[in-house]
């Protein structure tokens, strides 16, 4: 039974009438009795009945009192009657004291005084917080040094400012959280409709703090071993950062471990620290042992597994690759049927840049389950070789078509002449006899501009000495050989001289198309 914030008695109920509703009706008639300021307060009687005891007003029955609610109190019916009573006539007498103007319009100033005084505090408290910013920044700021053990550093100084300018920004929010609960706790009292809330204000808002204050009192045991676990962690982990970092740049050698695996190597001794870490923090998490936290954990370890199989899969294949050393950053290679230069090798995927400036994205996981042809690694050494076939008729001597490929070969500039270019017959085909030119190279980027350059210096070889090379399809011999004369090399748009007989490739390796293989620089 609550008449504007405060609780007169407790009542019960049966089935067929619940004690919410019996109370609110109780209430509604108080409440009626008290706004009729004609109707005197001291006028309230109990009067003694078969059933129990009843409160009335002026003839009017407000409620009864019965054995049932005497027991529950523990006193005789009459009794507990009459200190119902008294409390109604004094509940009335307040309910029309509080609504008198005698006393509204003063609380209606104090209210109005209080919002005034709350909001000249925060304009105050803002001033004096940036004051305190400045007056720190120009004292302290330098003397504020990175936390360090040795050489390793455990907390940068940047860091340590931030977190100070948080703090001070955490503690200004709680200050001006606090000011606002006593502003809204003093003026909801003030008025009486506003009083039943300003009654729950402590409870709703204090209740939560209060058990999180308990429940923060109760961790700090194992918030201490958090921290330290968290910084022995962060700790651990530079030193495993500072040791693969010597390794990749060599000024640290271990036997048998190549430099390239530094980084793969770094990242999975990383992740088994933070796994280890969690493992041994899962215990001193607050709620750990609970069947929602389990239940959570259980839903997303389900979701994570079902929802990134393909993820994990190009994860666990990038940092395999470095393992393999199948290439590496510069390396021109062939992944199925994309060719291209590596640019970056990610976690997840692989970045080629094509000859045609492309970029090429592969998943490492297509990486690990296919082929790769390398064309960089063996080319530092023995060199990469070039080859491209011809079909030259049986009517032609072999040594007259090797020796113009030989030729060819030599005036095709950026073909390197040690380990030398020699010839193979790979096929007696039905019309044709297939000849293989091979040559080698150093500059695997420049297998394109000189393969086009050899194609072109074959051609003008060919057209020189008068021997055709054979067409795709044969049906007989020609009556006139299918050559190009030399006077019609330089036939319309073609112009006699370098220009037309110059392509540049990426590497700025360049081909010859004049019979003399001279190219200009």
């Amino acid at each position: 039974m609550v008449l504007d914030g405060i609780t007169l008695f407790r009542v019960r109920g049966v089935s067929a009438f619940p004690a919410e509703r019996r109370a609110s009706e109780i209430i509604a008639r108080i409440a009626t009795l008290a706004a009729d300021r004609t109707f005197p307060a001291e006028s309230l009687v109990v009067q003694e009945t078969p059933f129990g005891s009843e409160v009335v007003a002026g003839g009017r029955r407000l409620f009864a009192v019965f054995d049932a609610d005497a027991r529950l109190e523990g006193v005789r019916r009459p009794v507990l009657a009459e200190v119902y009573r008294g409390r109604v006539e004094e509940a009335i007498q307040r309910f029309r004291h509080d609504r008198d103007g005698s006393v509204l319009w003063p609380n209606a100033a104090r209210a109005l005084a209080a919002t005034l005084l709350l909001a000249l505090a925060i304009w105050l408290g803002r001033r004096a917080l940036r004051l305190l910013r400045a007056t720190l920044e120009h004292r302290y700021r330098p003397r504020v040094r990175n936390v360090q053990v040795g050489t390793v550093e455990i907390v940068r100084a940047e860091q340590l400012w931030h977190g100070l300018h948080r703090a001070l920004g955490m503690v200004a929010l709680l200050l001006g959280l606090l000011a606002g609960y006593l502003y809204l706790d003093y003026v909801l009292h003030l008025f009486p409709w506003t009083r039943a809330l300003g009654n729950s204000l402590s409870p709703v808002l204090l209740g939560p703090l209060a058990t999180l204050g308990t429940g923060a009192i109760r961790f700090i045991p194992d918030l201490v071993f958090l921290v330290i676990l968290a910084l022995l962690t962060r700790f651990l982990m530079k030193l495993v950062r500072l040791f693969f970092r010597g390794v990749r740049d060599g000024t640290l050698t271990l036997s048998g471990f190549e430099p390239d695996w530094a980084l793969p190597t770094e990242r999975i001794v990383r992740l088994l620290v933070v796994a280890f870490a969690l493992v041994v923090a899962y215990p001193h998490i607050p709620g750990s042992g609970s069947e929602a936290f389990k239940g959570i954990t259980l839903i997303i370890g389900l979701i994570f597994s079902l929802g990134s199989p393909s993820v994990i899969g190009n994860m666990v294949a990038g940092q395999s690759l470095a393992f393999r050393r199948a290439f590496k950053v510069g390396d021109r290679i062939k992944i199925g049927e994309h060719i291209g230069d590596v640019e970056q090798m990610r976690l997840l995927s692989t970045y080629l840049r094509s000859p045609k400036n492309e970029q090429i994205v592969i998943p490492n996981q297509l990486i690990v389950n296919g082929e790769v042809v390398n064309y960089s690694t063996l080319a530092r050494d023995g060199g990469l070789i070039l080859h491209t076939i011809v079909g030259i008729g049986y009517e032609t001597p072999w040594r007259q078509v090797e020796a113009m490929l030989l030729e060819a070969a030599g005036r095709t500039q950026g073909i390197l002449q040690q380990p030398s270019p020699f010839v193979l017959q790979k096929a007696l085909g039905n019309f044709a006899v297939d000849y293989q030119i091979n040559v080698y190279c150093d500059n695997p980027r420049a297998m394109f501009p000189l393969y086009s350059a050899l194609h072109r210096n074959i051609l003008d070889v060919f057209n020189e000495y008068d021997v055709q090379i054979m067409t795709p399809a044969y049906e007989g011999d020609p009556e006139q050989p299918k050559v190009v004369p030399r006077e019609q090399w330089y036939a319309s748009p073609a112009e006699n001289g370098s220009q037309s007989g110059v392509r540049r490739g990426e590497s700025g390796v360049v081909g010859a198309g004049s019979p003399e293989g001279v190219v200009p620089s």
